[in-house]
């Protein structure tokens, strides 16, 4: 059994807030280079290259990549031989948050009723997902996630029946209903199968996953490939400008499901998808 004090969480996720939202994570920053060679149209060109140019000032004068700094979604992997003391886990999810948002001078856009709106002043509460494991170390990945993409996420309910066909037709629907609002290039996670909530914590889940790397599974690996291309022959390019790289990548998560449906999620993130995981323990 292994003993982690609170204190390492608020320190490690106060970080990793900021960190998050000043550095570009290794993957995406390959991923971003790669497709912008890809790219043919000139205004396209323009606009890659004006992003690009963002990142590094960014980086280099440690200021956030985007305005929109995000709501904090913290997804934690507790080891079932950690015995965790000080306050409660929640609480302390929550301080790093708040510190993280607070000290390192982050916009801060939650509100804490979703119809009086009132502002928290500190990002939080943030959204956790919680998961067991084995082991006695706990895995925190934080992604902040703004909503001009969030909001143009989808959930579709279809039928056995539909296949993967309707799988597709869901997925670029919903892309291209998002189009510039999304703040393109983005990354595409799909969720599909389990039920309604399931299919979309994996589409969320999913934009957390190395981008340069395709799902373990054959099929899924073929289906992340071919509905690249069919995105990325949606015209719709950089910015919403036109182009080749509407996409940088699509990432899918699948899991069980009832006999009697189909229920697939799609969670669109800009071309920062940003996300750090640390193991403390």
């Amino acid at each position: 059994m292994r003993i982690i004090h609170t204190d390492e969480i608020i320190s490690n996720l106060k970080e990793m807030c900021m960190e998050a939202n000043l550095q570009l994570s290794p993957d995406m920053k390959e991923i971003f280079n790669r497709s912008s060679e890809k790219e043919e149209s000139p205004v396209g060109k323009r606009v890659l290259g004006q992003l690009k140019e963002n990142l590094e000032i960014a980086g280099k004068e440690e200021i956030p990549i985007c305005q929109d700094t995000g709501m904090a979604v913290v997804f934690m992997k507790i080891g079932q031989d950690v015995h965790i003391e000080g306050i409660s886990v929640d609480e302390a999810v929550n301080e790093g948050v708040r510190r993280g948002y607070v000290e390192g001078f982050l916009r801060k856009s939650v509100v804490g009723d979703p119809l009086i709106r009132e502002n928290t002043k500190d990002n939080t509460p943030a959204v956790i997902h919680y998961e067991i494991i084995p082991g006695d170390k706990i895995e925190m990945t934080v992604a902040p996630k703004g909503f001009g993409s969030e909001n143009m996420s989808r959930i579709f309910m279809l039928k056995p029946a539909d296949g993967i066909e309707g799988v597709k037709t869901a997925v670029l629907s919903a892309v291209e209903e998002a189009g510039p609002n999304a703040c393109p290039p983005m990354v595409v996670g799909v969720g599909i199968g389990g039920t309604f909530e399931k299919c979309a914590y994996m589409a969320k889940k999913a934009l957390t996953r190395n981008v340069l790397e395709h799902s373990p599974i054959p099929y899924v690996r073929e289906l992340e490939e071919e509905l690249l291309e069919k995105i990325n022959d949606l015209g719709i390019g950089p910015g919403g400008l036109g182009g080749r790289v509407t996409a940088l990548a699509v990432n899918i998560e699948t899991y069980a499901t009832h006999i009697a449906g189909l229920p697939v999620a799609v969670n669109i993130c800009c071309h920062v998808n940003r996300h750090v995981t640390r193991v403390i323990g």
